[in-house]
C-alpha cells in the first residue's frame, strides 16, 4: 500500500462486503439471521463507517459463500485500518466527499483517467493548479494556497521511487487548447506534460475532434489496487459517484479501452503537445 488512509480501507472493504452480499442475493436481514450479527453493525461494515473485525468478516463472507482466498484477503485488510491518514495535514482544505477519493487514489496500483475540460489534476503544475483554482471559486481564498500544496503532494505518486502510481490520461484536445492564467503559464504546464510522459509509469494520450466519436460522456477515473477489486470514480459539482459493482466498473473499463483507441497514440500525443504553444 503506498499511502495509507484506514477510512478509505474500510469503505473498500466495505464496498467488497456489499458486493459479495448482492451477488449471493441476500439481504442485510438474511445475513444477519445466518451470522448472527446484529443488522445495524452489518450495516456498519458495509459502509465502513466504523472498524470492521477480521473475525465478522470472515463470518459475513461464510454466509455470502465467498471463496477462501476473498475471506482471507479481507480479513487481513480489516488489520491496516489503524493507520494515519496521508492527507491528515490537508484536511482543512478537503470536502468530505473528497477525502475517501484521495484515500483510494493514494492506495491505488493503477489509475485511468479521462477529462474533457481541463488538464488531469495529478498532471498540472502549480500554476496551472494555483489559476484554475483562483477562477473556479470552490475554495475559500485563503484555503487555496494549501489547496495548491495538497494537489503537488498527491502528484508527489508519479515520482515516487517506491511504488509510484501508474497513470494512464486520455485528455481532450479542448482541455489543452483551454488557457488556465497567461500564455507563461500554460507553456509551462506543456512543458511539464512532456517530462511526465517521460516516466516509464506514465501514459498520456490526447483525444481530438477529428479523431470521430468515442464511448465516454463525460469525466470518469478508474482505480485499480493490488490489495482490492477496482472501482471507477465520477467527479460531480459537489460530490461523487462511484461505480462499485464489477459489471459496472466492466463497462468503464470498455469505455476506457475505446478512448485508447480513437485518441492519439502517445508518441503522436507528445507531438502535438509540443507544437501546442503555437496554436491560436
Amino acid at each position: 500500500m503506498s499511502r495509507p488512509d484506514p477510512s478509505a480501507l474500510r469503505w473498500l472493504i466495505g464496498a467488497e462486503l456489499r458486493n459479495a452480499r448482492n451477488r449471493a442475493g441476500l439481504s442485510i436481514t438474511q445475513v444477519a439471521d445466518r451470522s448472527k450479527i446484529g443488522r445495524p453493525k452489518l450495516g456498519h461494515m458495509e459502509t465502513g463507517k466504523y472498524t470492521q473485525y477480521p473475525a465478522d468478516i470472515a463470518k459475513f463472507l461464510e454466509v455470502c459463500n465467498a471463496k477462501q482466498s476473498d475471506i482471507d484477503r479481507l480479513s487481513s485488510l480489516a488489520g491496516k485500518t489503524d493507520e494515519k491518514s496521508w492527507w491528515a495535514p490537508y484536511a482543512t482544505v478537503l470536502p468530505d466527499w473528497n477525502r475517501t477519493y484521495v484515500g483510494l487514489e493514494g492506495m491505488a496500483s493503477h489509475m485511468f483517467t479521462y477529462e474533457p475540460v481541463v488538464l488531469p489534476g495529478l498532471l498540472q503544475t502549480a500554476e496551472y493548479a494555483e489559476m484554475l483554482t483562483e477562477t473556479v471559486g470552490f475554495v475559500r481564498p485563503d484555503h487555496a494556497e494549501r489547496f495548491v500544496e495538497f494537489r503537488r503532494a498527491r502528484a508527489e505518486r508519479l515520482t515516487s521511487d517506491e511504488q509510484p502510481l501508474h497513470l494512464h490520461a486520455v485528455i481532450e484536445e479542448g482541455a489543452l487548447r483551454r488557457v488556465i492564467g497567461d500564455p507563461d503559464v500554460m507553456g509551462r504546464q506543456y512543458e511539464h506534460l512532456l517530462e511526465i510522459a517521460e516516466l516509464d509509469t506514465v501514459v498520456i494520450q490526447v483525444a481530438r475532434p477529428a479523431d470521430g466519436p468515442h464511448s465516454a460522456l463525460g469525466q470518469f477515473t478508474i482505480l485499480d489496487f493490488d490489495i482490492a477489486q477496482s472501482i471507477a470514480f465520477i467527479e460531480q459539482i459537489d460530490g461523487a459517484v462511484y461505480a462499485q459493482d464489477r459489471d459496472a466498473v466492466n463497462a468503464y473499463k470498455m469505455v476506457s479501452e475505446n478512448l485508447e483507441r480513437v485518441a492519439l497514440n502517445p508518441a503522436k500525443s507528445r507531438n502535438l503537445i509540443t507544437h501546442a504553444d503555437t496554436w491560436k
